[in-house]
């Protein structure tokens, strides 16, 4: 398995210097660098082009969320993982719409981390679950949204078709929409579906192309949205 190279990017010093000797001891992860601010950041993601940052969010200079919105546009290539102490909503959405694929609170120990990363780096997304737990609980509290007054003569984006499903997906596509929006991996679900992680990726492909999705996060709402996911704990 190839190392994931990681940067570490935190303005407080023993946090910096005690993850990157944290992860340096991880068989899979190799540290390329780390930054006391977003504008280190986004110059050290330009030379030493790591797989993934981790990026705390209160930072001087340049915050996480602008640092996540600079590196996500310029280095596509590249993922990010909040690592932060603050997960209020706010912070949660600001990261999540910036381009971050995953958010974590600082308590996360190494193996979390870990997971986080190989997550982003084959496309998924990794959300802390108390993070993930408030993202539904929003998404659902959320009103539906009105339909246009004059619908026009094809059914439009969000609309349910003659399989009942919105935007045209198929009864496969939106099992796989169900357990992303359960927080599983390509892995998991093909594990779970009894299919190949390639048919998966064929499946995202399929429904974020069909719903115009851009990643996980989007899917999450969609999918809660639409009534596609499977109701929480005590729902």
């Amino acid at each position: 398995m190839t190392a994931a190279r990681v940067l570490v990017a935190d303005d407080q010093a023993v946090v910096r210097d005690g993850l990157v000797l944290l992860l340096g001891l991880l068989p899979d992860i190799e540290v390329v660098g780390s930054a006391a601010d977003g504008e280190a950041a986004v110059r050290l993601v330009a030379e030493s082009r790591p797989d993934v940052v981790l990026m705390d969010l209160r930072m001087p200079r340049m915050d996480g969320v602008e640092a996540t919105r600079r590196i996500r546009a310029e280095h596509p290539a590249t993922q990010v993982v909040v690592l932060t102490t603050y997960s209020d909503d706010e912070s949660v959405f600001a990261a999540l719409r910036a381009g971050a694929r995953g958010f974590l609170t600082k308590d996360a120990d190494a193996e979390e981390i870990a997971r986080a990363v190989r997550a982003v780096m084959n496309g998924d997304a990794r959300l802390d679950p108390g993070v993930q737990g408030r993202l539904l609980r929003t998404v659902t509290a959320l009103p539906e949204p009105t339909a246009p007054p004059s619908p026009p003569a094809e059914p439009p984006r969000g609309q349910p078709v003659a399989n009942g499903l919105p935007d045209g997906l198929t009864p496969r596509e939106a099992e796989v929409l169900r357990l992303i929006a359960r927080g599983l991996s390509n892995g998991e679900i093909a594990a779970g579906l009894f299919i190949s992680e390639a048919t998966v990726k064929t499946h995202i492909n399929n429904l974020f192309a069909k719903a115009g999705l851009r990643d996980r996060a989007q899917a999450v709402v969609y999918a809660y949205r639409h009534g596609l996911a499977d109701p929480g704990p005590g729902s």
